[in-house]
């Protein structure tokens, strides 16, 4: 059988049967369960392979890896470039048409290689919905640094253009990545893509400083209260009480009654349930332990209000800057 008369999974199990259990294993590990199992039957039906067909498949994953890499790197222009110099004209085209079917690359992929510091130098000028699409496309941390460098005005405008932003035409991408060009790669999947979102702007305010985040959430409260009330409360839930060091937790505990706290860690898991232990004495923890022992069944709703109140008790002493969150960016501290 020709290489060309191969499907895609058989190509697969021919590629881990040649490289070895060894790698396979590694490979294996990396996969779905259902994709395990499909490429386990296939192995074990493959009876016998010629060196041909197995240096065949091993040239075509070589090129594909390389194809993806060069479009990582700059794109597809610049990867079909650099293929037609290795492999001619029909052959490049053929190995991206492969790649464009079966690895879909996200828009501005080239982008997340760069540091946030030079693509701010080069989309700081441009209209807030297209810095919000790109932010939207790009990494919660890398997005954060650059959200927090533009100027005020500018952060909020930007952050509720990513919360409100659900789906983007391809057309649309095609158009900013021909705008910034060389600098972004090109839209493979001719899907509707789907980015932003309020997760999405969450995650980015979440690895802002603090003062970042207090800015743009004050700007939208004003221009926009119920979105900045779906934001507040998915940016900080009661399992993220493990960000607070031992004196931060301490000073909560003494604003939260103690049936609130109960109810509230009904649901949680061990290590939440031991920070807060370890953050009282041993009365108290086993006081609270027994209520919780005693009260049953309780409703997730009621669970769900309790840690409510207590995020919000911690976000207010966190404003009054009685308490400390320990957030991403190395040494930054929310005070």
């Amino acid at each position: 059988m020709a290489n060309e008369e191969l499907n895609g999974v058989q190509k697969a199990a021919i590629l881990l049967i040649t490289l070895g259990p060894e790698k396979s294993a590694e490979i294996f590990k990396h996969l779905k369960e259902e994709e395990i199992e499909e490429l386990t039957l296939e192995i074990a039906n493959t009876r016998s392979v010629s060196p041909e067909i197995k240096e065949s498949v091993i040239s075509e994953f070589y090129q594909v890896c390389l194809a993806q890499q060069y479009i990582a790197e700059g794109g597809i222009g610049y990867a079909k470039e650099l293929l037609e110099k290795a492999l001619g004209n029909d052959k490049a085209q053929d190995v991206i048409s492969k790649l464009t079917a079966s690895l879909q690359v996200r828009p501005f992929e080239f982008i997340r290689k760069t540091e946030p510091a030079q693509v701010l130098n080069f989309i700081q000028d441009e209209h807030p919905q297209t810095i919000a699409m790109i932010l939207a496309y790009l990494s919660p941390s890398q997005s954060a640094q650059i959200l927090g460098a533009l100027s005020p005005e500018m952060q909020a405008d930007v952050a509720k253009r990513i919360a409100l932003m659900d789906r983007t035409s391809p057309d649309v991408i095609k158009e900013v990545e021909r705008v910034l060009e060389r600098k972004l790669s090109s839209l493979l999947n001719q899907d509707y893509t789907s980015a932003g979102g309020v997760d999405s702007i969450v995650a980015i305010l979440n690895s802002v400083d603090r003062r970042t985040e207090k800015r743009i959430m004050e700007s939208l409260e004003i221009d926009e209260p119920e979105l900045a009330e779906d934001i507040r409360k998915k940016m900080f839930v009661f399992e993220d009480i493990l960000l607070l060091d031992d004196r931060s937790i301490q000073r909560v505990l003494r604003d939260v009654e103690n049936n609130t706290l109960g109810v509230a860690l009904k649901s949680t898991n061990e290590e939440v349930q031991n920070v807060v232990f370890k953050n009282m004495s041993t009365r108290m923890a086993a006081m609270i332990k027994e209520d919780m022992d005693y009260m049953g069944p309780v409703r997730m709703k009621d669970v769900e209000e309790a840690q409510q109140q207590i995020v919000g008790i911690i976000r207010k002493l966190e404003d009054s800057g009685e308490i400390i969150i320990s957030r991403g960016g190395g040494d930054d501290l929310v005070v």
